[in-house]
């Protein structure tokens, strides 16, 4: 199943099929070409190699390069929250970051833990300013992005839901149409045909805030993404991809997050408003 994330589409180990897994892996068994019956004996009768041994990509190892990775976008958060000047040069900085590490080959941990300490920055410093304006919300917005990861983590894991080709391309869809709507809407932003600090966000529809619908939906999107990314992880893993590949994944995981966070802090701001 294609993953949205680019970070997962761009490397073979989650997005080519299953006979990359044979060439991803190919020289793992040891030649038993030339060894003595007692040498073959003592060759099986040894415990299977663990993912670590063969360098191979697990849940475990994976879980813990995601979990190192928030902690150093958690300290760059922490940094852009008292200096939220830094919040343009970050965004700068972290878009470029974002677009080597989604194109490079070969994952780079340094890369991938540059990203996470400047998008730590711009995430910081953008709650700062939320939180200026309505006290509270960095607290309601990071507990809704838990609870959101938690339950769709929680559904995958037991197997209740799944990614699906049909899903996926009604997904991919609203994708488009979201970007193109933030587009359009940033230029009126921009160009002052609208003065509203949400722009067409704030248009009333049905008397609801039409930035409260679009903020439901685009939720429910970058829920429906982080499924597509475990069921990449899942894959990685499965067709044994490289151990370094962990990182990619880690990578893939905090763009949705960051962005399913973005968005709950928005939709927040609008529903305080």
């Amino acid at each position: 199943m294609a993953s949205s994330n680019p970070a997962f589409n761009n490397s073979p180990a989650f997005s080519e099929r299953a006979s990359t897994a044979a060439k991803l892996t190919r020289n793992t068994t040891p030649s038993t070409e030339g060894m003595t019956a007692q040498q073959l004996t003592e060759l099986y009768s040894q415990p299977s190699a663990t993912p670590a041994q063969t360098d191979r990509m697990s849940y475990e190892d994976t879980m813990v390069k995601i979990v190192v990775s928030f902690a150093i976008l958690l300290v760059g958060a922490v940094v852009g929250w008292f200096v939220p000047a830094l919040a343009i040069p970050a965004l700068i900085v972290g878009f470029v970051l974002a677009l080597v590490n989604i194109f490079k080959k070969k994952p780079s941990p340094a890369l991938v833990l540059s990203y996470a300490a400047v998008e730590g920055i711009f995430v910081g410093a953008i709650t700062m300013f939320f939180e200026t304006l309505y006290p509270n919300i960095a607290v309601q917005a990071v507990i809704g992005t838990l609870v959101v990861v938690g339950v769709t983590l929680a559904l995958f894991t037991s197997g209740k839901i799944r990614a699906s080709k049909k899903a996926t391309k009604v997904f991919l869809i609203a994708m488009v149409g979201y970007a193109v709507f933030s587009i359009v809407n940033l230029i009126l932003m921009a160009t002052g045909v609208s003065t509203d600090a949400f722009g067409l966000r704030s248009v009333p529809v049905f008397g609801i805030p039409l930035g409260v619908i679009l903020g439901v939906l685009v939720i429910i999107m970058a829920a429906y993404s982080l499924v597509l990314d475990f069921d990449s992880i899942k894959t990685g893993v499965q067709r044994g991809a490289p151990r370094v590949y962990g990182w990619t994944a880690a990578f893939g995981i905090m763009v949705t997050v960051v962005w399913l966070y973005l968005e709950i802090l928005r939709l927040l701001a609008i529903l305080r408003r």
